[in-house]
């Protein structure tokens, strides 16, 4: 039987196939492709996927993916097998077939592992929080699923090309090298695994800052009750320590001597100082804004004669989008040093007012009437506190009166007082009621002498 395993198929100068590595072959291929129907076919996959037309499109990329894997896989063990590791280029010994598949075979498991943490876990989690939470909308939901996928995306490739380096012999590879040091005996080593390593580091803090702040400090803020301006507050702080702490790591992972980072950049700030005062007010006024919490995301603005909503706020700038729907990054000085009015600070309604003169003789009280119905009637008005009239002065032409009454919609709220102008003008028409405009009687005291 053993003799019958042994038995020689094929053979060449520098290789041979026998049987049994024939039939081992054969072996593996029928696996990868059992393994391959086995899971396209499983229940729990269809029916995890193959409900919207989202997820059937999810469930044709698995399918895709896997079978480029699968297929990859079943070349990759022939090779093994049958012993063909064919070289490419004489004095290249990484350049082989074997080492080609599998290199090819690393980044489609890369891709494998990425779908899968994608879709069966950032993508269920976030479905399951949106039908628990209700985000503010679809596409701030979408838009932080995004951010984790392609953050383990950057992640899971990155170790798959350091893996592959590693296999092709190349991770001690030097790209460039310097001479450090007074008498410049000491040398720093840009290798292709330093690198790689380093921005793995940076890579990683963006998946402990994301993790950090969309699941474990998300059931916090949730718990007690955290209002967004000072979650982005915290998130930010947070994510500036964890990306301060990410880059001294990853330069010392490059060899790059600390200790000369830190008497270069204490020599640097003193000469850069007094260039940059007005970036560092910035900058120090971004934490005011961040502890102080005197502005936040979402606030309403009025300042400079513009009036718009906090976006986002930054170490040194601020972005806030106007009524016009244009952004603008305004200096995080600005929002400290200067007059600015928040008009949701402390609550999310304001009072706002519309005023109108009517004509001597008019019957005062229609027109409270009327103008109170007006007001109480139009959608963007609450209905508590409850809206009222005053009857603000006896004018040269007119009687002159003044509704006021409470909104949410700051960012439109002109919108508002122009519906209740053209709706009351309406209503005084039906009702008789004249809005004068200025006039003035001229009386001589000594009349002019008819020619």
């Amino acid at each position: 039987m053993q003799s019958f395993f042994e038995q020689v198929l094929f053979t060449s100068e520098t290789w041979s196939l026998n049987v049994g590595q024939l039939l081992l072959s054969l072996l593996a291929v029928i696996i990868c492709i059992a393994t391959y129907r086995f899971i396209v076919k499983a229940r729990w996959v269809t029916e995890l996927y193959n409900k919207t037309t989202e997820e059937k499109t999810r469930l044709k990329q698995l399918r895709r993916i896997l079978l480029f894997f699968l297929t990859t896989l079943a070349v990759y063990l022939t090779l093994r097998i049958i012993q063909l590791n064919q070289l490419f280029f004489e004095g290249y010994e990484f350049l082989t077939l074997g080492l080609l598949f599998e290199g090819i075979l690393i980044l489609q498991g890369a891709r494998l592992l990425d779908w899968f943490i994608t879709n069966t876990l950032i993508h269920k989690y976030y479905s399951q929080r949106d039908v628990v939470d209700k985000p503010r909308s679809r596409s701030e939901a979408v838009d932080m699923e995004k951010t984790g996928s392609k953050v383990v995306q950057y992640i899971v490739y990155a170790v798959a090309l350091i893996v592959l380096f590693k296999n092709l012999n190349l991770d001690d590879f030097s790209l460039w090298s310097t001479a450090v040091g007074e008498d410049g005996n000491s040398r720093i080593n840009f290798t292709v695994s330093n690198i790689m390593a380093a921005v793995l580091i940076l890579l990683i803090s963006r998946l402990v800052v994301w993790l950090t702040t969309q699941l474990f400090l998300y059931g916090i803020y949730k718990r007690r009750g955290v209002d967004k301006g000072s979650q982005f507050a915290f998130n930010q702080l947070l994510k500036y320590f964890i990306y301060f702490i990410a880059v001294f790591m990853a330069l010392s992972q490059l060899g790059i001597n600390m200790t000369l980072i830190w008497t270069g950049a204490a020599a640097l700030l003193v000469g850069v100082g007094l260039g940059l005062q007005q970036t560092f007010n910035d900058f120090i006024s971004g934490i005011v804004l961040l502890f102080e919490r005197s502005t936040s995301v979402g606030d309403i603005l009025e300042f400079g004669g513009n009036v718009g909503i906090v976006r986002e706020i930054g170490l040194r700038a601020s972005v806030i989008e106007t009524r016009q729907n244009i952004s603008m990054v305004v200096p995080n000085s600005k929002l400290v040093n200067d007059n600015v009015i928040n008009w949701s600070h402390f609550s999310n309604r304001v009072r706002f007012d519309v005023s109108v003169g009517v004509a001597y003789g008019s019957d005062t009280e229609l027109v409270k009437k009327i103008m109170i119905q007006v007001v109480k009637e139009h959608k963007d008005v609450l209905k508590y506190p409850t809206p009222f009239v005053r009857f603000m002065d006896f004018g040269d032409s007119s009687l002159n009166f003044t509704v006021y009454f409470f909104s949410r919609n700051f960012m439109f709220i002109e919108d508002v007082k122009s519906d209740i102008r053209f709706k009351i003008d309406a209503q005084f028409r039906a009702s008789g009621v004249t809005i004068p405009f200025p006039q003035r009687d001229v009386w001589f005291k000594n009349p002019l002498d008819q020619a």
